[in-house]
């Protein structure tokens, strides 16, 4: 079994980059912590057997594509975040066997995390995978089975309840795995909650590390 996962970033200069958090470290800050971030998810990606790491860039591939250098490129496309990530999980089951799709904005996560969905998704049965965020959003999604489209954008993105419609939209599609709970940084306010939780990775990956010491800068000066 082999499995796509594609990180969904957006491009600075290009498209509005993390706004809330713009509003409370500046937009450079902003942008600087959305690349360091999306580094250190990428990397924590890279290394694992059976998966191969793509950029999902939500502008035009020719506009964005040399900000992105390392992985192969997806274009999100038009539309509603639902609409793109569904896009996005199509185009990975039409590669692998499964597919996975990650923010750019938990560079905390676990390796091991991503090893368990992917050990869920290799089963020949229709599977679900879902890492929840604190905010009521999600992390991670992905399966092994393509929802129609009509099912990504069932739940608006970006409410306390949207994890749950995700969920209910996509039941019969296949059973669902749930992993740990983890804060995904959409405002300064969280960098406490994701530092805490980096702070109990066991073996942080370097770009892990210079993401958690640049945001320990940041929120210095914010305070």
């Amino acid at each position: 079994m082999n499995g796509g996962v594609a990180i969904f970033v957006k491009t600075p200069g290009l498209s509005p980059v993390k706004t809330r958090l713009a509003a409370g470290i500046g937009t450079a800050a902003a942008e600087r912590w959305h690349r360091l971030a999306a580094e250190a998810v990428a990397e924590v990606v890279m290394p694992l057997t059976g998966l191969t790491a793509y950029w999902a860039v939500a502008e035009d591939l020719d506009r964005a594509g040399g900000a992105w250098p390392g992985l192969a490129l997806l274009a999100q496309g038009e539309g509603e975040l639902g609409a793109r990530m569904g896009r996005v999980h199509a185009e990975l089951l039409a590669r692998h066997d499964f597919a996975l799709l990650l923010g750019a904005d938990t560079p905390q996560l676990d390796p091991a995390h991503l090893v368990e969905a992917m050990d869920w998704l290799g089963a020949p049965v229709p599977r679900l995978v879902m890492g929840p965020a604190r905010d009521g959003g999600f992390w991670l999604l992905g399966g092994n089975r393509n929802p129609q489209p009509a099912d990504w954008i069932q739940s608006p993105c970006g409410r306390e309840d949207t994890a749950r419609g995700f969920r209910e939209a996509m039941r019969r599609h296949g059973a669902w795995l749930q992993l740990p709970l983890l804060t995904d940084v959409d405002e300064a306010d969280d960098f406490d909650a994701m530092l805490a939780e980096f702070e109990r990775l066991a073996r942080p990956r370097p770009k892990q590390l210079r993401m958690a010491e640049w945001t320990r800068e940041a929120r210095a000066t914010t305070r």
